[in-house]
């Protein structure tokens, strides 16, 4: 495994929609492996293919809606699409791509995801909360769409650190 470079919001990579993966190999499976390991290392919670400079549909999702004592864990999409969303929730949003901003984004409180994983296998998983958020934010980026283009405004340092917005 390795850390890739994280591409950031001046790259054009990041405005471009990303292709269906149809190999399930080798390759794919080292690109998800490095992309767990750039997750780990800039302790984010998520990441999408195109941030790492390939535009394939695959992303990476730490589930964070865990009981008390279990661990969180990294959920893998491979070309994913919301085929359920539900509720509403408004909250401040970053990215790894656009490192220190933050803005105030609406996005569903629940969705259902149908992907495949590395193996080309289809399965269905649900996100609450943060979760939900970052599976629409991470599969927006596979459309070329960085969050900063949905936000309502921008935040302040000093309203991101009062959570008054």
């Amino acid at each position: 495994m390795a850390v890739r470079n994280i591409l950031t919001k001046e790259d054009p990579t990041l405005y471009k929609k990303s292709r269906p993966v149809t190999q399930f190999n080798a390759r794919l499976h080292q690109l998800l492996d490095d992309m767990r390991e750039t997750l780990s290392r800039e302790a984010g919670v998520g990441l999408a293919a195109p941030q790492v400079g390939v535009l394939r549909r695959a992303v990476i999702v730490i589930e964070t809606n865990v009981p008390e004592g279990e661990e969180e864990y990294m959920i893998e999409l491979v070309n994913p699409e919301i085929i359920e969303r539900d509720g509403e929730q408004r909250g401040a949003e970053g990215c790894l791509s656009v490192p220190g901003e933050y803005g105030v984004v609406t996005r569903p409180e629940h969705v259902r995801v149908r992907a495949q994983d590395r193996d080309g296998n289809w399965f269905e998983v649900e996100g609450e909360g943060l979760t939900a958020r970052c599976f629409c934010h991470e599969i927006d980026h596979l459309e070329g769409i960085v969050f900063t283009s949905l936000c309502e405004r921008m935040l302040t340092q000093e309203e991101l650190e009062s959570g008054e917005f």
